[in-house]
């Protein structure tokens, strides 16, 4: 079964700028490590779509990862703005100069090696270790639990059949050429088999399929259904000084968007209670911006100000160096609703 997948892979494989293609791999072009950790990183629940852009744009600035370990944190995190998950981020220069003062600038090469770095877990070591060095690990996301549980008509509901569909998968993977075939079935449950109205008429795959067979594939993976996300809601400090700086902080570490450079905001919880960073004659805004995270809504409300005074929070940042491309999504959001506010008259 492998082999009619790499067959099918040969002449279909995504055109990625992290990827080498199977032409290439023949000729005996081998990937970029570091590239694939990269790219692997910034796909963590997120769309290839998406990625596009923010994976050229760090290859441009930081095109080896000793360029990665050297940059500003302030830098990467501003590069990384509107991808989210922001605790990626902050493991991509954790691990790039863990890579760097541990190894040498290069990237380990045995499974067992790539998970003793810094933020790197089961799936992305197990995808670097396969794609990067064509070692027959087995690769395992939402494409494949999709393609596995139609394969093999598996309708124990997700997530309780992951060990299961995992063990199917680690079947079906090949010892040779396992980089390829580990991007060859993502590719197939991206494009071929997807969600919604799978194309089993033109599906390498149709044949041994028994969820095409049985007519269940289009219901397949189960899930369990989901709890509904709760609302949380707070307040978004927009202000600036008589000198067009813009008053911000610096987000902790920890916590949700963490390092990221932000607005000030209450805390965001059930309720939320009104603490200025600065005192001015605040203007709270009629339209708040709404935003979701993983596990909740968020809706702020946003209040602006002109301000002379000291904040108690925060510091100004000059005109000149404030970019909203920057912000993460959420306080883009805000910046968006208040800046024809702001604007000096």
């Amino acid at each position: 079964m492998s082999r009619i997948l790499l067959e099918w892979y040969d002449r279909n494989a995504r055109v990625m700028p992290w990827r080498v293609s199977p032409v290439d791999r023949a000729d005996g072009i081998k990937p970029d490590p570091y590239r694939i950790w990269m790219s692997e990183v910034m796909l963590q629940q997120t769309t290839v779509a998406a990625v596009r852009d923010y994976f050229r744009r760090f290859i441009d600035h930081w095109p080896t990862v000793t360029d990665l370990a050297n940059a500003q944190d302030a830098d990467v995190m501003a590069e990384w703005a509107g991808l989210g998950y922001y605790a990626r981020a902050r493991n991509l220069l954790k691990c790039a100069r863990h890579v760097v003062e541990h190894h040498g600038g290069v990237f380990p090469n045995t499974h067992d090696a790539l998970l003793t770095l810094p933020g790197v877990g089961p799936y992305t070591a197990a995808a670097i270790s396969s794609i990067a060095f064509d070692l027959p690990e087995t690769v395992v996301d939402g494409n494949v639990e999709r393609v596995i549980s139609r394969l093999c008509d598996i309708h124990t509901p997700l997530p309780t059949s992951k060990p299961e569909l995992t063990a199917l998968a680690k079947s079906l993977t090949p010892t040779e050429r396992a980089g390829d075939y580990a991007q060859a079935i993502m590719d197939l449950g991206a494009t071929i088999c997807t969600p919604k109205s799978p194309a089993c008429g033109i599906c390498p795959w149709r044949e041994p399929c028994l969820g095409r067979a049985r007519g269940t594939a289009a219901d397949l993976p189960k899930k369990i259904a989901k709890k509904p996300k709760p609302t949380r809601v707070g307040i978004v400090y927009i202000a600036r000084r008589e000198d067009g700086a813009w008053l911000m902080e610096t987000r902790p570490d920890k916590g949700l968007l963490g390092g990221m450079l932000a607005f000030p905001t209450t805390e965001w919880g059930e309720t939320t209670d009104d603490h200025p960073p600065a005192s001015a004659e605040w203007t709270e805004l009629e339209s708040e911006a709404l935003h979701t995270f993983t596990h909740f809504h968020l809706r702020l409300r946003i209040q602006t100000a002109w301000i002379d005074s000291t904040p108690t929070r925060g510091d100004f940042l000059s005109a000149s160096d404030f970019s909203p491309t920057a912000l993460p999504t959420v306080f883009r959001k805000a910046f968006d609703l208040a800046h024809e506010t702001m604007r000096h008259n």
